[in-house]
């Protein structure tokens, strides 16, 4: 079983989460991953490393869902250029994003005005390699710089790409944390690029690490289904074999993508647009990254598109450092492990990690005493003076003031203009001490 060189207790103070996530990163990057094949399942055997709960499930190509068809499976050993003089010029070993992914086999000779019509390049990028597919339409090729691809001389070539595909299946990777209600939260990410890191791997490896943060919690009021699926086809593939569950149970989700560059944050909402995920992800975003950008669900691009389709309707939206397409470096191999930083993966688990307790505690609250209750002889009133005791009083006092039993905390949150993450423990103070009472401990509806 596969282990990093150190396994700090994520979510803890013994170690950064930043640096564990960043070698995951690291050791993932190589793979070549598509929508199926072996590089899909060595990397859910990698997580499966760090998560021992999580399930890998197999699809039969062929399969109908909804819609779609899951595809035959696509498996690569090599891919090369061979230039007229013999060289090898393009080596899918020293870049995995130099073969189009899901390439037909080919073994060929042919003029460079033939080769040229397989060629794959940026000319308004011309120092990096595209990232390109055709999962659908059956082709070959090869993705090269443009600077490279100018300098190609007349003459013959050989190109080989030793891929298959055939009948196989598909994988995806699931895992169930039960809590005390049926009501989950939804976490997805996706394993089907090849090596990029912002764009694919900080989503899986942020998602490990609250994986694994969420294991350790003990009382988890909620359940949480956290899958890592191909893009697209992988969720649908997921939906048409859980949709009445998600449907009846999800109360919030998100996409987890983009996650480890140190530039920005980002959130792009759900179809409905006001979901308690949207509420949530805003909360958290507006009061400690106040310059995230908000985008329209016109702007979605990921897996987002099929957990809000019209018929699945489930309220899930995302949280992202610089959005996917937003970037330079988006689909390209300049999306590498230089663009992702340890800062970068920290400060997105940390966002998502305030979400989560977000949703794992709202509650409506009911105060029990009748009028203003007194804090003092409950231990609850500071025996000094500060600035900073001040505003502390003021949220407990503000706090009380909403808790007749028909708010949630975090409707509570908003109206008095307090981080809900730091009202949780003084939720749990009063509780204890009486003065306040739980009186519906789950989320409301969708």
């Amino acid at each position: 079983m596969f282990t990093l060189a150190k396994e700090p207790k994520v979510g803890t103070a013994e170690a950064s989460v930043g640096q564990w996530a960043y070698e995951l990163c690291q050791t993932l990057f190589p793979i070549c991953r598509s929508l199926t094949g072996a590089g899909v399942r060595e990397s859910l055997e990698i997580l499966r490393g760090h998560i021992p709960d999580l399930q890998v499930r197999s699809v039969p190509s062929g399969t109908q869902c909804f819609d779609w068809t899951v595809p035959p499976e696509w498996n690569i050993r090599d891919a090369y250029i061979l230039d007229p003089t013999g060289k090898k010029i393009v080596d899918f070993k020293k870049s995995n994003l130099h073969v189009l992914g899901y390439s037909l086999p080919v073994d060929q000779e042919m003029e460079l005005e033939e080769l040229q019509q397989h060629l794959y390049s940026l000319p308004e990028q011309p120092d990096v390699i595209p990232y390109v597919t055709s999962y659908y339409t059956p082709r070959w090729g090869f993705c090269l710089s443009d600077n490279q691809r100018k300098s190609l001389p007349d003459g013959r070539y050989r190109v080989v790409i030793d891929s298959q595909l055939e009948s196989g299946v598909l994988n995806y990777g699931e895992l169930i944390l039960p809590g005390k209600t049926d009501k989950e939260v939804f976490l997805s990410t996706y394993i089907c690029h090849p090596s990029m890191a912002n764009n694919e791997l900080s989503g899986p490896a942020v998602t490990t690490c609250l994986a694994r943060w969420l294991k350790s919690q003990t009382e988890r009021n909620l359940t949480y289904r956290i899958v890592f699926v191909p893009e697209t086809i992988g969720s649908i593939v997921y939906l048409s074999r859980h949709l009445q569950a998600m449907q009846q149970n999800i109360v919030a989700g998100f996409v987890v993508t983009c996650v480890g560059d140190n530039r920005a944050y980002s959130y792009l909402p759900s179809r409905a647009g006001n979901s308690l995920a949207d509420q949530v992800a805003t909360h958290v975003l507006r009061r400690s990254q106040p310059d995230f950008r908000s985008y329209s669900f016109l702007d979605r691009g990921s897996d987002e598109r099929q957990y809000c389709s019209p018929g699945v309707d489930l309220p899930v939206c995302s949280i992202m450092r610089t959005k996917y397409a937003e970037y330079p470096e988006y689909h390209t191999s300049a999306d590498d492990l230089q663009l992702i930083s340890p800062a970068g993966l920290q400060g997105a688990f940390d966002v998502y990690q305030k979400a989560l307790r977000c949703l794992e505690n709202n509650q409506r609250l009911k105060i029990t005493v009748c009028g203003e209750p007194q804090l003092g002889k409950r231990g609850l009133y500071p025996n000094t003076s500060t600035k900073e005791t001040k505003g502390l009083v003021a949220d407990m006092m503000n706090l009380l003031t909403y808790c007749d039993g028909r708010r949630t905390l975090l409707e509570i949150s908003d109206l008095i203009n307090a981080d809900m993450w730091k009202l949780i423990p003084i939720v749990e103070r009063m509780k204890a001490e009486g003065l306040l009472v739980t009186t519906d401990p789950t989320l409301p509806a969708n």
